[in-house]
């Protein structure tokens, strides 16, 4: 039991130390040397899966600040199918008679 376990560990240390030595010259060595970011694949940003990924994180929220008329100079944007009023930097989304403040994340 013993001489098998020694062996299995002799073994597994001739291996990489032959992947070590062979890095250069076999193609699938056992370090990879550098990052390699596949297109198509899950979380890339090219990826089907990415894209999903970002666009889902995208949301409109909605706070508990109520107004009974808009500030003025706003403008009316359309964010993932939701028509929002912008006036400068915060975002009003029409309720009933009145406005809610909603934060774009």
């Amino acid at each position: 039991m013993r001489r098998m376990l020694i062996r299995k560990i002799t073994i597994g240390c001739c291996l990489v130390a032959a992947g070590f030595a062979l890095d250069g010259w076999f193609q699938g060595g056992l370090v990879v040397r550098e990052a390699q970011a596949r297109i198509g694949r899950p979380l890339t940003p090219v990826s089907v899966a990415g894209v999903a990924r970002r666009t889902t994180r995208r949301c409109i929220r909605r706070s508990t600040i109520y107004l009974a008329t808009l500030p003025t100079g706003c403008s009316t944007i359309v964010i993932e199918g939701t028509t929002l009023s912008q006036c400068g930097g915060t975002y009003y989304q029409k309720e009933g008679p009145q406005y809610v403040v909603v934060y774009v994340d």
